[in-house]
């Protein structure tokens, strides 16, 4: 499954044949056969603006690779189930086109990338490709570290849990205010 849809996730970011081929085999190997791929995507480092990094999202996982900029050599530089990532959080930046990914690995190393979009609209697809991937990991994550919260509360702001209640309206029939009737006790036979 993932080589059904890592090409396809490359292209439509645009990401350039030459610099997919060459980061494949290092992508492969970190993520299995049956991952499907969400997004795949060039993106910097704050750190290191002069290194060129590859970013893998699948379902399940979160991989990072460098090139070198002078012997242009690959390097593994994160590789991470999502559900072993801490504080996610992504900035869409409308005045430079771009969105900051943050997260904290399980070494507690915070790690930061800046992905630049094409367009604007490219942007805020970003934005909720990442909504759509880390908020039902972080509700349900916010659900298992507070136990005694009360189970109908929302997990993620914004939403609510269950059906909407329905206004009464006026066809609606008033509530009974008395005890419904007993029935008549029955009393028992005896056989002569």
């Amino acid at each position: 499954m993932f080589c059904r849809t890592f090409l396809p996730a490359a292209a439509e970011t645009g990401v350039a044949s030459p610099t997919v081929s060459r980061h494949l085999p290092v992508l492969r190997n970190c993520v299995p056969a049956g991952d499907v791929t969400v997004l795949v995507t060039r993106c910097t480092r704050p750190e290191q603006p002069a290194h060129g990094c590859l970013l893998l999202l699948t379902t399940r996982r979160l991989v990072v690779t460098e090139q070198t900029r002078l012997l242009h050599r690959l390097r593994l530089h994160l590789n991470t189930e999502l559900r072993h990532l801490n504080n996610v959080t992504w900035n869409p930046d409308p005045r430079v086109s771009m969105v900051e990914l943050a997260a904290t690995a399980v070494d507690g190393v915070r790690e930061r990338f800046l992905i630049r979009a094409d367009r604007p609209s490219q942007m805020w697809q970003l934005d909720a490709l990442f909504s759509q991937v880390f908020r039902p990991k972080m509700a349900a994550r916010s659900r298992v570290a507070d136990p005694a919260a009360p189970v109908d509360r929302p997990a993620v702001l914004g939403t609510r849990p269950g059906p909407r209640p329905v206004p009464a309206t006026a066809a609606t029939p008033p509530a009974r205010l008395t005890a419904p009737a007993r029935a008549p006790r029955l009393s028992p036979v005896v056989a002569v």
